[in-house]
């Protein structure tokens, strides 16, 4: 790149203005405008998210028109102007747009942001107000799949104008502490870091559902091809050939080594070499001999299957149980019995930024990977066994994460890196092609189940039946998770004296199932919520009355036998939506009656959660550590990985409240796996709730030995003035110079680690015991339009409330329900992923800007004394209820069934048909 008086009449390059200053550049006119702005002039603030004009992660403006950077050859911008995410700040300061999203919490985990950012910018340079619809016709081509929109209106909207008054520290909606370089792009995630010199790595995969497969002569292919270094499969890996999230159950080869490929994208060797090489190649020129087999890819053909894996008779992974009583003679003695079958598909993660990352030797000879991972311990402990090193030879330091969702807590990328740059001894960097991403890596597991509930004449649910069977793909993964989980859950908030769940995770040829967002509870919901609508008719009560008459309270035992004391809040949810609902009723009913002759059906529906935050009856420790540097400063190391929920923010506000100090003292370091203590993995709806626990232990015990130190009583003030710690106590005040004090092995004055572990106990044979030390709860209703001619959905307004406990951050509370609402819209109505079929964001549908109604939160605070200032988790909780209730908002209209999810067009018309028959 050159610039301004540089230029010169003989250049053969192709010159443009880049956010105001002239510059030339020299790749080829054809190659895309987000190589040019990322690899050559070195501006990563626009991402790149499918290389197809599908997600719009890399929009910028050419002469002010918001383009998809990806779709752009350099040819098209020759002497135009061009503007990036970077150019819309001063120096680094955040503009009046950027500075509204901060506000507004529009930036959640960022990767969108630039994009939305550009967008809006085109939008506003014409319209200085914009109405709801202009924002979301001009941001219309941008996906996020984090925030469900509704902040990023808001934030449009209102750009310009400040929200003040948020106070200090718990309970306070202060902007999201890692905001910043969200907004001004600069945030670094998993394809920002990786230095120029990088080699790239390719990884080839198997076309086939099943397949044998034979490799020819990789090392004279590499030889033989400009560019290639070197290539690896499974003979190059000097440890064990395999990884898993449960260590018992690891089964997953980084390469298949049997001569055999299990699913579509499965990985069996993979090249290293200079980056163009490796761009220009057709890895369909890499020899390898494919033998096409047949695949099992539903849970009925495997189960009459030969085993995909030896050890698993029927392609059984593993089975979960929970049993209270004899649910046969229950049903048999039940006055109203509501039984039926379901099915769910696959859902694909969707995050906008594939998984990506870069690795190099340090001076020291370890391996540092820097990745977007939500474990980065877990990563460091599977990377180690993969090498045969001690996990100390191993570094693991997490990049800015776009969106995880579950998915990012299994390896990917990371042990290829760390084989690539053990081969090579050269760094190395790897970015899947968004086609890849969705074929190799995991999905919602799809499920098949079988429920049956009973109630007496009074209306209470007596018994329920639930028989699951979910297809978790080639290998383990969070499957026994899944199968274990969901037997717990599968009841519902509800007290249900008579219980039995069984649930099987198959194995089939499908892509891998893993962690999404609930860990196979939002399937089960869908089946208990809407039979529980079933059955409230039945019995003749309103549907919200029947949930509130049955309902879990304080003291009551759960289908596990646990019982709490205090912090059930499904009956405050429910409470929370009566007005709501009477009023949503009433319009829908008066709507429809004044509508007769229209194939327009207005409907309501509910839908409820509760979800243990954790992980079911194992050890689920975080640890944090803090302390007080020389200087002065207040330092946090803090490992809850932040994807976008927040956990940075409010695990930085519960230390600073238990301190006694504003967040703004506080230093957050995140750092790597080396000097930050493993905070477990970021999922299960456990960060807010352990971590801030372990967070506000440590800002306890550095409290108390500050005070200590400085002989004051336990009420004591604690400041920072000028390097100084200041106590003020009853009217007098003592200053501590930190710089005066020893300095112990990690540059510390003072220095507190503290761990927590939520207190539970495993489950027996029937599944009895204490799987979760607290649950978070919620309810949500839907108000929507069928078009009875047509089977399509209009979603008209989602009201929703949530039990948190303690709102640390309200608005982050708020961004969390709207985003998961956004999903549970997807899993109901569109989002169904076909192995093969769907592999990019253009034929795989997620819900986008104008999909997303009116979202209306309900913040509730029943607190659990267990949680950090009563706190919950909720990350997982407000997808939950999402689906069930459009569904049972679609009957109310139509009266049509919907069993199988999405409820797309098709399947709609056909129920609203089959109740006409």
């Amino acid at each position: 790149m050159s610039m301004g008086a540089e230029l010169g009449s003989e250049s053969a390059g192709v010159q443009f203005d880049l956010n105001g200053e002239p510059v030339e550049a020299i790749s080829d006119p054809a190659t895309r405008l987000t190589s040019v702005l990322r690899d050559e002039m070195g501006l990563k603030g626009t991402k790149v998210g499918c290389d197809a004009g599908d997600c719009g992660a890399c929009t910028v403006l050419v002469d002010g028109d918001a383009v998809c950077a990806c779709m752009t050859p350099l040819a098209q911008v020759e002497d135009r102007q061009v503007t990036t995410v970077e150019g819309l700040s001063d120096k680094g300061a955040m503009n009046h747009l950027q500075r509204a999203f901060l506000d507004h919490g529009a930036a959640q985990c960022g990767i969108c942001t630039p994009g939305m950012l550009m967008a809006a910018t085109a939008l506003l340079a014409g319209e200085d107000s914009p109405t709801e619809q202009q924002v979301q016709d001009a941001l219309g081509g941008v996906l996020c799949r984090c925030t469900g929109y509704r902040r990023i209106i808001d934030a449009v909207m209102d750009a310009g104008t400040r929200i003040e008054g948020r106070g200090k520290i718990v309970g306070a909606a202060i902007p999201r502490i890692d905001g910043v370089p969200k907004v001004l792009g600069t945030d670094r995630f998993g394809d920002d870091v990786a230095s120029q010199d990088a080699l790239l790595v390719r990884v080839i995969r198997s076309p086939f559902h099943s397949a044998d497969f034979k490799l020819g002569d990789l090392d004279a292919f590499v030889d033989a091809t400009p560019g290639l270094v070197a290539a690896l499969t499974a003979a190059d890996i000097p440890g064990e050939n395999r990884f898993g999230v449960i260590a018992p159950f690891a089964d997953q080869p980084v390469f298949a080594a049997d001569g055999h490929a299990r699913f579509k994208g499965e990985a069996v060797a993979a090249l290293v070499g200079e980056r163009q090489a490796l761009l220009d190649l057709d890895l369909a020129d890499v020899p390898v001999k494919w033998t096409e087999r047949e695949p099992a890819m539903t849970l009925a053909a495997a189960s009459a299957a030969e085993p995909l894996h030896e050890s698993r008779p029927g392609n059984i992974l593993v089975e979960g149980f929970v049993a209270r009583g004899d649910v046969d003679h229950a049903l048999r003695e039940a006055v109203f019995v509501v039984q039926d079958h379901f099915t769910t598909a696959y859902v694909e993660h969707a995050y906008i930024e594939p998984e990506a990352g870069a690795a190099f030797l340090r001076d020291d000879g370890r391996i540092e990977i820097q990745a977007c991972t939500q474990a980065p311990h877990m990563d460091r402990e599977a990377v180690a066994t993969i090498m045969a090193v001690a996990e100390d030879q191993i570094v693991v330091t997490p990049t800015a994460v776009g969106g995880g969702f579950g998915s990012k807590i299994d390896v990917s990328v990371q042990p290829i890196l760390a084989l690539a740059v053990h081969r090579t001894g050269q760094a190395c960097r790897i970015c899947y092609t968004r086609p890849e991403s969705m074929r190799s890596t995991t999905k919602r597991h799809p499920a098949s189940m079988q429920v049956m509930i009973g109630a007496d004449a009074d209306g209470l649910v007596t018994c329920l039946r639930f028989d699951g069977e979910f297809d978790t793909g080639a290998y383990a993964s969070w499957g026994p998770t899944v199968a274990n989980r969901v037997p717990v859950h599968a009841s519902g908030p509800y007290l249900t004296p008579t219980y039995r769940a069984h649930t099987a995770a198959i194995h089939t040829n499908g892509p891998v199932s893993g962690a999404f967002r609930g860990f196979g509870v939002p399937q089960a919901a869908i089946a208990q919520e809407t039979l529980y609508d079933r059955l409230a008719d039945a019995c003749g009560i309103d549907r919200l009355d029947f949930r509130l008459k049955n309902a879990l309270r304080d003291g009551h035992p759960t289908v596990t036998g646990q019982t709490f004391e205090r912090g059930v809040g499904i009956q405050a949810c429910l409470t929370a939506l009566q007005d709501p609902w009477l009023r949503a009723r009433d319009e829908a009913r008066a709507w429809n009656a004044a509508h007769e002759s229209s194939p327009l059906r207005r409907g309501v529906g509910l839908g409820t959660c509760w979800y243990g935050c954790g992980n079911t009856s194992l050890p689920n420790p975080s640890t944090i550590r803090a302390g007080v540097l020389p200087d002065g400063r207040l330092r946090l190391h803090q490992g809850a990985v932040d994807i976008g929920q927040g956990s940075n923010t409010v695990i930085t506000q519960i230390f600073a409240e238990a301190l006694g100090v504003p967040t703004d003292d506080i230093e957050l370091f995140i750092g790597d796996t080396d000097v930050t203590p493993d905070a477990g993995k970021t999922s299960a709806s456990r960060q807010t709730f352990v971590s801030g626990k372990a967070a506000m232990k440590a800002g306890h015990a550095l409290r108390e030995a500050l005070l200590r130190h400085g002989n004051v009583s336990a009420g004591a003030d604690i400041s920072l003035r000028e390097g100084q710690i200041i106590l003020r106590d009853k009217g007098a005040e003592r200053s501590l110079d930190p710089g005066a004090l020893p300095v112990d092995q990690d540059g510390f004055v003072f220095q507190v680690q503290e761990t927590y572990d939520p207190p539970t106990t495993p489950l027996d044979d029937n599944g009895q015991g204490e799987p979760y030390a607290l649950y978070g709860y919620g309810a949500q209703l839907v108000e929507l339009t069928v078009d009875q001619s047509l089977g399509t959905v209009q979603l008209l307004c989602i009201t929703a409330a949530h039990d948190v406990g303690r709102a640390i951050n309200p608005q982050l509370v708020q961004g969390q329900i709207e985003g998961g609402i956004a999903q549970g819209i997807g899993m109901a109505l569109m989002e169904d992923y076909r192995p093969g079929r769907t592999e990019n964001l253009h034929d795989y549908l997620i819900p986008t800007i104008g999909d997303v109604p009116e979202i209306r939160s309900i913040i509730v605070e029943v607190p659990d004394g267990e949680g950090p200032f009563g706190a919950k988790g909720l990350g997982e909780h407000v997808l939950i209820p999402t689906a069930p209730a459009i569904l049972n908002a679609i009957r109310d209209a139509t009266g049509a069934i919907v069993r199988d999810t999405p409820a797309t067009p098709d399947r709609v018309l056909s129920a609203i048909r089959a109740v006409g028959n």
